[in-house]
């Protein structure tokens, strides 16, 4: 879309290419960036940050992580909403008479209740997955 008051028609210009090496100031080794990333605790998307800041091209995750044990049971991006929902139904445990957190509360639903039908036709979750608000807090534990 053109400019209101100027002649450019946007940001297009030439780009460098993607270095997929490591950088050359780069001094850590494969096996001190594995160790670091190696526990069961540590969240996939930390380990992608690691990796990626040590100069290694990004692999594909759940391959790596279900072949090693590290693979969790939910996806991430269906894990971050259940946490959210956990957490404003316990503030409106406390605060009931808020109005905006309720709205919020059936807009994080809705959402969450869209991914579990996404990731149901992909089949990375069993077809019988539900999610259920009263036992949300035991997804995330």
């Amino acid at each position: 879309m053109g400019r209101m008051r100027a002649p450019g028609k946007g940001i297009s210009s030439s780009a460098l290419p993607h270095r997929r090496g490591p950088p050359t100031w780069l001094k850590t080794t494969p096996a001190m960036t594995s160790s670091s990333t190696s526990s069961s605790s540590t969240a996939p998307n930390k380990i992608l940050r690691v990796l990626k800041s040590n100069g290694a091209p990004p692999p594909p995750f759940l391959p790596i992580a279900s072949g090693i044990g590290l693979a969790p049971s939910i996806s991430e991006d269906l894990w971050f909403p259940v946490r959210k929902a956990v957490a404003v139904r316990r503030h409106l445990v406390v605060n009931r008479k808020d109005k905006d957190s309720k709205f919020c509360l059936i807009l994080i639903e809705s959402r969450i209740h869209r991914l579990v039908r996404y990731y149901t036709t992909k089949q990375q979750i069993p077809p019988t997955f539900k999610y259920d608000s009263a036992t949300a807090s035991t997804l995330i534990a």
